[in-house]
Formats: C-alpha cells, structure tokens, sequence
C-alpha cells in the first residue's frame, strides 16, 4: 500500500465564516488553526498548505474568560534600553480589535514556511460585514461549552 501525498493542483479550498462574539478566544483560535492548516481534511499532507481561508467577523466583540482583559499583556520591544511597551488585552481591542484574534491564531500555527500563506487567508473584520460574499463562504459555528 503506497502512502498518499497531495501535491498543490490537488487541493480544493473551501471558505468559512466565524463569528467572534459566540466562543471565547482560546476556542476560536484553535478552531481557526486547524482549518488553516487543513489537519480536518483527508488529503492532509504536512508539507503541503492544503488549508482553508477563514474569516472571522465581530472581532469587537470578542469573548474572554476570567480577568484576561486586564491581566493579558502583549508586549513589544523596541531594541533600546527601556524600550519595552506593554499593552493590556482591554486597550488593544479599543486599538485594533482584530490583533488579538491574529496573534493567538499565530501562535498556534507551525513555526514554518507554510505559515505566512496560512496566515494570508485568515481574514478578520472589526463588524458584521465583509466583502467575500462571491466565495459563498459556509457559516461555522463554535459554540462554547457545548
């Protein structure tokens, strides 16, 4: 029995779309990682980007547990001395709602060549709206706790 290997002509990409405000971060990360890196699919090949595009509306409304609006930093260095620059989770989603949900989808994605091109098809939008109805994008649902 030989073992599959899908090459890039093979892959079909699917578009899907998933509202932020209906699970907390962490669920719709996780979510997200796995359709851009196509593991749900049976052509699944590691060393091939079989993923699908994402996107993700209401970001504004984004879901946390616990205290992690005050407690979550997202910390950025400049390279001099007291350059350090700390951003609570809260005064970032008043910034640019949509990094949070970016940086937690990146940091669960592969650290390899494939994650920029994963990354260019995760779209993520502040409201309801976005322009990709021509793709048809099917509405996924990540619903918390159950």
């Amino acid at each position: 029995m030989k073992t599959y290997s899908a090459k890039p002509t093979d892959v079909t990409r699917k578009w899907y779309v998933i509202d932020a405000a209906e699970a907390p971060l962490g669920r719709i990360a996780t979510v997200v990682a796995t359709l851009l890196t196509g593991k749900g699919k049976t052509q699944f090949t590691h060393h091939i980007d079989c993923g699908d595009f994402v996107v993700i509306v209401n970001a504004e409304n984004l879901v946390v547990t616990g205290n992690k609006l005050e407690d979550k930093k997202y910390y950025r260095y400049s390279g001099f001395p007291s350059g350090l620059t700390t951003t609570a989770l809260r005064d970032q989603l008043e910034k640019d709602p949509t990094k949070p949900i970016y940086k937690a989808v990146r940091g669960m994605l592969p650290v390899n060549k494939l994650r920029a091109e994963r990354l260019k098809r995760l779209k993520i939008y502040a409201g309801l709206e976005h322009n990709h109805e021509a793709q048809k994008p099917e509405k996924l649902s990540v619903k918390a706790g159950k």
